[in-house]
């Protein structure tokens, strides 16, 4: 039997202390921090609400540094807990070939379209002939394992326009704007109602190496329309959301955004609510171009 060569971090709490938590035990494991809770959904347009207690850990490697760094985390956590308090850590011994087998059977490489990959951002390129879009699945908000998230990639893969900017709304993770800038784009609007949302899109850029071309920052379709960003409209516009959220965005004015001739991907829509937001869609100049399915899963290209 091989000797552990991780230890894995635990704490156990309420959902109050998981975004400062994860702060800090991110700065002390490797491999990103996991959160893990029961999920609730609580009508057609929630994606999954969390609920009950939220079990926060990660890993820490075996070696000469072990003590000091589990150190540095205890203490680490010990002033936070002055702040709000909190739960004892929790600690257990993980032999390596445990630890790796779990984190490859949850995170391989994702081949998506004819030249795209979704790889995560600790694993080597195994594609090298493919264009890979590195994203830390410990972030939330879309890290290419959702069949939307693929859908709209592989759309982005066959109607962005080279050299043509582009428009995301809704950027969650950013794996759809750093995809477009991967694919030419030379500016990327980038805008989410969520701040972390927006922090997770520039740390993913930065990462894919593509930062100074995505522009990101916290709004709407609203927003965009005012003049809060450097731009309106774009040839190429996406929306990976939810249905009702698409339908109720049309009348924003999402439309608006898509340049003359240009063309909208929207995603997060199931297919029985396809027809829906096609009617939707139709009512502000839209047509149909190509409808993309994976599963129950429908992702809609329209043209303006």
């Amino acid at each position: 039997m091989a000797d552990p060569r991780w230890l894995e971090v635990s704490l156990t709490g309420d959902g109050e202390i998981v975004e400062a938590v994860s702060e800090v035990m991110g700065r002390f494991v490797t491999g990103g921090v996991v959160t893990e809770s029961g999920v609730e959904y609580r009508g057609d347009e929630d994606e999954g609400t969390a609920v009950g207690p939220v079990r926060i850990f990660g890993f820490i490697v075996v070696d000469e540094n072990l003590e000091t760094t589990r150190h540095n985390l205890e203490e680490a956590l010990w002033h936070l807990g002055q702040i709000h308090p909190l739960p004892p850590l929790e600690f257990r011994y993980i032999k390596d070939e445990n630890w790796m087998t779990a984190w490859k059977e949850h995170y391989q490489p994702i081949p998506i379209g004819k030249k795209l990959l979704v790889l995560p951002a600790w694993l080597p390129n195994t594609y090298p002939e493919r264009i890979a879009v590195k994203i830390d699945p410990s972030m939330a908000f879309g890290t290419g394992t959702h069949p939307t998230t693929r859908l709209c990639m592989q759309a982005l893969e066959i109607y962005q326009e080279p050299d043509k900017p582009v428009i995301d709304v809704g950027c969650g993770s950013g794996i759809l704007s750093i995809t477009a800038a991967l694919l030419g784009a030379p500016h990327v609007l980038a805008v989410d109602i969520d701040n972390a949302a927006v922090v997770s899109t520039k740390e993913n850029a930065q990462a894919n190496g593509v930062l100074d071309k995505i522009e990101t920052g916290i709004g709407s379709v609203k927003e965009i329309k005012n003049g809060l960003f450097s731009r309106k409209r774009a040839p190429v516009v996406v929306a990976n959301i939810l249905a009702p959220v698409i339908i109720r965005l049309f009348d924003a004015g999402l439309a608006y955004l898509v340049a003359s001739d240009g063309t909208i991907i929207l995603s997060g829509i199931l297919a029985e609510q396809a027809d829906s937001v096609e009617a939707a869609a139709a009512t502000k100049g839209l047509s149909p171009v190509e409808r993309l399915q994976i599963d129950d899963w429908v992702a809609q290209v329209f043209k303006k």
